[in-house]
């Protein structure tokens, strides 16, 4: 994958969750890659794994792709031309109202070493939506997000590969920017991905 891009794209810088190849110190296209998002569940035979593929352009999200090979799903988007899966149109929900919400979350990787790893808002979150989930993906949790199957997503400690795909899939199905605490994404480390009628109140309760 990786050589491909780089030969199809020689002057764009590529940055992947195993590897960092920068063509050009002030190149202006920038790809992120995560080949296999979900690892744990990959290895344990769990379907609820990904590909995830961004093209940055000027520092602004231009195209991405999300695949989930083991669901027979693949989320695509580009700037200005809306979101899909397998080539139909998807929107986000109207969920009004935390307490008929279900979200999404996951937790880090090193989650006994942070100080801050998550679960206080899994605890505060519990009891105001309807349900929680945690996939595994961040990836997916994002495409689920644009597609209506979540209401909301929320993640600390990620990194710009797990979030700069899924993230263009949520702005142009019709979601609120991806923010944490007015960081813009995809800089800042945590994110957080709605609806839109949802992103204030789910604001409000999280804690970075």
């Amino acid at each position: 994958m990786l050589s491909d891009i780089g030969a199809a794209f020689p002057g764009d810088a590529i940055h992947a969750e195993e590897s960092k190849r920068v063509a050009a110190a002030d190149a202006h296209a920038v790809w992120y890659l995560d080949p296999l998002d979900g690892t744990t569940n990959f290895v344990h035979g769990l379907p609820e794994f990904s590909i995830s593929i961004a093209r940055f352009v000027a520092g602004e999200p231009a195209v991405a792709v999300v695949h989930a090979p083991k669901l027979g799903e693949l989320y695509s988007a580009r700037r200005g031309a809306g979101a899909h899966r397998n080539e139909t149109p998807i929107r986000v929900s109207k969920t009004p109202e935390l307490a008929d919400s279900l979200v999404a979350t996951g937790f880090p990787y090193r989650r006994a070493e942070l100080p801050n790893n998550n679960l206080a808002n899994f605890g505060e979150m519990f009891l105001r939506v309807r349900d929680i989930r945690r996939l595994g993906s961040a990836a997916l949790d994002l495409a689920f997000v644009a597609c209506g199957r979540f209401d909301a997503y929320w993640e600390l400690h990620l990194e710009r590969h797990d979030v700069a795909a899924g993230g263009l899939l949520v702005l142009e199905a019709g979601g609120g920017s991806p923010i944490w605490r007015g960081a813009e994404w995809p800089l800042g480390r945590s994110i957080l991905a709605t609806n839109g009628p949802l992103h204030a109140p789910l604001l409000r309760l999280l804690k970075s």
